[in-house]
């Protein structure tokens, strides 16, 4: 095992700082959210020496702000402290319950959607459903802060837009109006704490009269990166978002998916059952936003 630092700086100002000055030193630095993954990585794949700058203690990623048009959440917030919040359970449940996914409880009381999408797993629960409520990205840089879309962050597996001089502070989400919704379904072999095989978020808004006037769809774990799926969107669009939009909706998911096979399920099994994710997860949907 290598030799490591830590640092634990208070806001973005002394992040930034932390940031620069260890890479005009020459030292690789590695952001710490929760650690939740970092730490199994530096004991097993990834044993380089590194400085881990910790976001925990700065004060804009603890940050939360529900607005009435718009909702900022820190990148540093424990997802256990986000489940707790009722308030936004309500607003934002797709988002929520993907949280609540990560780990056991012990976990979430560490784990942060900041740090699961920056892990940037093709498997990341949290990225599918923030993309599907359109969130975006405030990343602090030293020209100043910069905003990336939740779906053009990660580039690949395990990578993303972020330069060694740069750090996520949280995420900008528009607040859902009248009759909008979301939810988050993935599979797993297990009951409980493991990787999904595929997942699906679903956002969605209906009118009064109960037909879907806007939606967006997004898979993960069955490509490099979670997938935006507009001809999904598309299906519910216009529609009471009945079997046969449900259906329509499932199958643009299964043929927009790119997975591969491994010892957790073959490519044929992948695209169906992120369809099949994709159906419930838009009815889940559905059904909330009726009920508002």
């Amino acid at each position: 095992m290598g030799a490591y630092a830590y640092l634990a700086p208070s806001n973005v100002s002394e992040a930034l700082a932390a940031l620069q000055r260890e890479a005009d030193a020459g030292n690789r630095t590695q952001m710490l959210a929760g650690g939740t993954d970092v730490l199994v990585q530096m004991r097993s794949v990834d044993r380089g020496e590194r400085t881990f700058v910790d976001v925990k203690h700065v004060e804009e990623a603890n940050h939360l702000d529900i607005g009435d048009d718009e909702i900022f959440i820190g990148a540093a917030i424990a997802s256990a402290i986000l489940f707790e919040n009722e308030e936004l359970k309500g607003i934002l449940p797709g988002l929520l319950e993907s949280s609540d996914l990560i780990g056991s409880t012990q976990i979430q009381g560490r784990a942060t959607i900041g740090g699961n999408l920056c892990n940037s797993s093709p498997a990341g629960d949290t990225i599918p459903a923030l993309i599907a409520c359109g969130a975006i990205c405030v990343i602090a840089s030293p020209g100043g802060n910069r905003e990336v879309a939740v779906e053009d962050f990660v580039t690949g597996v395990g990578t993303n837009v972020l330069s060694a001089t740069e750090f996520l502070i949280g995420f900008r989400v528009p607040r859902p109006q009248g009759k909008s919704s979301s939810a988050y379904l993935r599979f797993i072999p297990r009951t409980e704490m493991d990787i999904a095989v595929a997942g699906a978020g679903v956002a969605l808004t209906l009118d009064d009269s109960g037909t879907c006037t806007a939606a967006k769809v997004s898979i993960g774990a069955v490509a490099p990166t979670a997938l935006v799926v507009p001809d999904a969107a598309a299906a519910l669009v216009g529609t009471k978002v009945d079997d046969a939009a449900l259906a329509a909706a499932a199958d643009a998911c299964s043929v927009a998916a790119s997975p591969i096979t491994d010892k957790r399920g073959t490519v044929e099994y992948r695209r169906k059952v992120v369809g099949v994710l994709c159906k419930r997860a838009a009815g889940i949907a559905r059904d909330r936003a009726a009920a508002l």
